[in-house]
């Protein structure tokens, strides 16, 4: 009885064993991956010895000694970084040896700081990865053009980098995708026509870019867009209707771009809660289309060419946060109560001859 005990164990330790341990060509990957990267003050990578790849910091394996996830954040509450009470720097590029993981659903490696070189276009084919997350480097080069074989990736994010070219065609193909961020990069050309087609996708942030071109129709078919941000590209052509009538639609950031023509009055009837459109070539009137559903936390139309008055239904509005409609050729009389009387002469300066409160008297 004791002997079969004896052996049951044994037998357990080195399942155990085996099971924590990587495969040959996981570990081989891994130190590819290590050697290319260089991080001086942490000692992120002194844990990256021996065979017990799921003791490695920012590793994790299946069941089968299979890496799944590597994780690895400059900025985050994690305790090596708390205890040495600074953000993370590393150096070098990611190396190609990486695509050799081909179990790999988790890639992260964001807010390093000096991360540079491009992004290896291998990665296209790790068909399991569904988060790749390299925010915060130094990235350069162009998106890889197939990015659309990921078709497992729910989360997208390239921001704060210097990826150039355009946005490759084939992302809409990735129909789970629900998060895509490439704000702060330098990339050119305009949106996908058929952008919509990313039907699962709740947040958009393509701002602080050189995007061209004119926002695509398509945008207004997709049902769970939270988030929209396209400011500070070079984004042209007038806003089209539709946009106001998407009902989950809660932030649209198109301010400091080159749009023109009138403000549609879907956006401003909605129930929409951040809506930034400053800095633009927008004319005509304000639509007078408030009412008890327009809630927004902050409404910017700062710095276009509006004219005519401040429409009259915006104190029947729900609630008015932040307003601005400073610079711009409005004229007339600032209409009374809600949100008006909590607003400083700043959110109606540079019009051409508004008056009442806060502003001269009538």
């Amino acid at each position: 009885m004791i002997r079969t005990m004896l052996l049951i164990s044994l037998t357990f330790t080195a399942l155990i064993s085996a099971v924590s341990s990587c495969t040959p060509s996981d570990r081989a990957a891994l130190m590819a991956f290590k050697d290319a990267l260089s991080e001086p003050y942490l000692g992120i990578f002194q844990s990256w010895t021996g065979t017990d790849c799921v003791q490695w910091y920012g590793v994790s394996c299946d069941e089968t000694g299979r890496v799944v996830d590597i994780n690895l954040r400059g900025e985050s509450e994690d305790p090596i970084l708390t205890k040495a009470g600074r953000c993370g720097y590393m150096t070098g590029s990611i190396s190609p040896e990486i695509c050799n993981l081909d179990r790999l659903t988790t890639f992260v490696l964001a807010d390093w700081k000096g991360v540079s070189g491009e992004i290896p276009s291998c990665l296209t084919s790790l068909s399991s990865l569904r988060v790749l997350d390299l925010i915060g480097n130094q990235l350069s080069g162009k998106i890889p053009d197939d990015i659309g074989r990921l078709q497992r990736l729910t989360v997208l994010n390239l921001a704060d980098n210097a990826l150039t070219g355009e946005i490759p065609a084939s992302i809409v193909s990735i129909g789970g995708l629900k998060h895509l961020d490439l704000t702060n990069n330098q990339l050119t050309g305009g949106i996908p026509s058929n952008f919509g087609k990313l039907g699962m996708l709740s947040r958009a942030l393509l701002g602080r870019n050189q995007l061209t071109g004119t926002i695509p129709e398509s945008i207004s078919s997709m049902k769970r867009l939270a988030d929209l941000d396209l400011s500070m590209n070079r984004i042209s052509g007038p806003i089209p209707s539709s946009i106001g009538k998407m009902r989950v639609l809660a932030t649209l950031n198109l301010d400091s771009n080159l749009i023109s023509g009138q403000i549609p009055p879907t956006l401003l009837s909605s129930g929409m809660g951040i809506l930034n459109l400053s800095r633009n070539g927008l004319e005509g009137n304000i639509p007078d289309v408030f009412g008890g559903d327009s809630y927004f936390m902050a409404l910017d139309l700062s710095y276009n060419n509006l004219k005519g008055p401040i429409p009259g239904s915006l104190a029947s509005a729900k609630f008015i946060g932040h307003l601005d409609m400073s610079h711009n050729h409005l004229c007339g009389a600032i209409p009374v109560g809600s949100p008006f009387d909590h607003l400083e002469a700043s959110s109606f300066a540079n019009n051409d001859c508004l008056c009442g409160n806060p502003l001269r008297t009538c």
